[in-house]
């Protein structure tokens, strides 16, 4: 199967389990790979016969920067429903949300979740 990926997609949001993070909010940065079948689109250089890119970062922040959820697994499933629900012709999303300000105490890069959903 053919993938459309965005990777690197920056919002700020206002999920967590904890209190304060729904106040003060904090940086999500999200990674989408839409699994599809692109030959017409590459065979017909056709826009019509692809996903659109623009909208599939316009549903991303839509998810990002809404409604507050407490857990990252949330905004992962919600953004996976969404775009398979929106783009009939994505077959399988996998979903990366990355939360890199997590109030954990340690020393760490970031903390993520990855979820895959198919039709």
């Amino acid at each position: 199967m053919d993938e459309i990926v965005l990777t690197g997609m920056q919002f700020f949001g206002y999920h967590g389990v904890m209190p304060e993070e729904n106040v003060t909010g904090g940086r999500f940065v999200v990674n989408a790979r839409l699994e599809c079948d692109l030959r017409e689109a590459g065979e017909t250089d056709d826009v019509s016969t692809t996903v659109d890119y623009g909208q599939v970062y316009e549903v991303v922040k839509e998810v990002v920067e809404g409604e507050p959820k407490k857990l990252i697994e949330a905004v992962a499933e919600s953004i996976a429903t969404r775009l398979l629900n929106k783009f009939a012709r994505v077959q399988t999303v996998n979903v990366e949300v990355e939360k890199p300000g997590a109030p954990i105490p340690g020393v760490f890069g970031q903390v993520s979740v990855k979820i895959r959903r198919s039709r």
